[in-house]
């Protein structure tokens, strides 16, 4: 059936046609004059993907759309080539019609043939993307501190040459961007932010506070320059009735270049007067602070999945990562939408600091998966030993699974701050 419905990109003077699939699909209302203008910078047109009905008259716009955002993403020992998939949408008419698999199946040969060798996405449903050889690549956190309960360790790191600065976000760009491009290599996960996506980053409209207050920012930083930074936003609140305080405050995006500006800045959020209640979303499900925290379980951690990621080019997505420890096995796996990743290759790799490499091979298999178990071990957080004991990868050679599983294992694990 969804042979009935063509697909093309679009022009960037159907940008708004476009928009209102996603507005359908998700139930939102049409962004304001600045929004829109700030998405038309960041989408690219020659990406999108737009199916539509040819019983529609043409001015119906499309009734399904795929797009994708152009990035070096962070992965175990560098930047690669990343399509950052975004606007996957069907109009409530059109559903159950095969229009999101033909996209997909579309937007994975288009990505393929731009020489990209892995793609991510934030899947808006979980069981969705599994289907498309995604697999789920990072677990993320949510916090939720009540007053007095976010008291750091003694042993956590303290450095008395640090100092804290609010600063307005937008003036603090450029110091935002140096510790940001500090951590990305580091950091699995994350993805180059330009001028435009530190506008998204920062952009601030009165609508989306929902009663908080402006986007605030403290610094962490000493005589060299920024070592950190905290976006965050607060809500003056008090009991009428007791006149005691209820104010929250809630962590927008917290990143820091070493363990002891990290400290400084949590320190700092957790510690303000007035407050009954401080929220961190969208972070690491290991991070930090859980350890640095006097008493962690008050954080009342709550995981979700992050990332998905999709192995586009199996050689070249293998082949240009890091690896742990060395490793030298044959992989068979099997990807329905993309055969040319399908069969045995042999994967040798010396440790972190060495290369690796991936080649077809006729050698008798060591360990079996599917693409979609490939792509959630890629970023080094999901171990392929848990996969296995889910009964999702099979090893053929005693001792494979294990050697595999710890080669592509990657400290710190793989983490996105932000949703794209």
């Amino acid at each position: 059936m969804a042979d009935q419905y063509p697909i093309r990109p679009i022009a960037d003077s159907e940008f708004a046609a476009y928009r209102a699939v996603d507005e359908h699909a998700f139930h939102e209302g049409p962004p304001g004059e600045a929004r829109l203008r700030l998405l038309g910078r960041l989408f690219e047109a020659d990406r999108s993907l737009a199916a539509f009905d040819p019983a529609l008259p043409a001015s119906a716009g499309p009734v399904g759309i795929a797009g994708a955002y152009t990035f070096l993403m962070s992965v175990p020992g560098g930047l690669l080539p990343a399509a950052g998939v975004t606007y996957v949408a069907v109009l409530p008419t059109h559903r159950r019609r095969g229009i999101l698999r033909s996209l997909m199946r579309r937007q994975l040969a288009d990505i393929a043939a731009r020489g990209e060798p892995i793609a991510a996405l934030w899947a808006s449903e979980s069981p969705l993307y599994g289907r498309y050889g995604y697999g789920r690549a990072t677990t993320q956190a949510s916090f939720r501190f009540a007053r007095g309960e976010g008291a750091l360790s003694a042993v956590a790191p303290a450095d008395a040459a640090l100092r804290l600065r609010i600063a307005g976000p937008a003036a603090a760009t450029a110091e935002l961007a140096k510790v940001y491009e500090t951590v990305l290599p580091h950091q699995p996960g994350f993805f180059t932010r330009n001028d435009a996506w530190w506008e998204r980053t920062l952009y601030d409209p009165e609508e989306d506070r929902h009663g908080f207050s402006p986007l605030r920012c403290v610094l962490a930083e000493d005589g060299s320059g920024p070592r950190g930074y905290a976006l965050y936003r607060a809500k003056g609140r008090w009991d009428d009735d007791t006149f005691l305080p209820d104010s929250l405050l809630d962590v927008h995006e917290l990143v820091a270049a070493d363990p002891a500006a990290a400290a400084a800045l949590w320190r700092d959020l957790l510690s303000r007067d007035l407050l009954t209640e401080i929220t961190a979303r969208l972070r690491p499900a290991d991070d930090p602070v859980l350890y640095q925290l006097l008493d962690p379980r008050r954080a009342r951690p709550q995981t979700h999945d992050g990332l998905w990621v999709r192995i586009i080019d199996l050689p070249a997505a293998l082949a240009r990562r890091a690896y742990s420890c060395p490793v030298d096995l044959v992989l068979e796996v099997t990807d329905e939408l993309l055969p040319g990743n399908a069969g045995r290759w042999r994967l040798r790799a010396g440790g972190p600091d060495e290369g690796a490499r991936c080649e077809r091979t006729a050698e008798a298999a060591d360990v079996r998966l599917d693409v979609r178990e490939l792509g959630a071990a890629y970023l080094g957080g999901t171990r392929l030993g848990t996969l296995a004991a889910a009964g999702l990868v099979r090893q053929s050679r005693p001792g494979a699974l294990a050697r595999l599983s710890a080669a592509m294992a990657w400290d710190p694990a793989p983490w996105c701050p932000r949703i794209f």
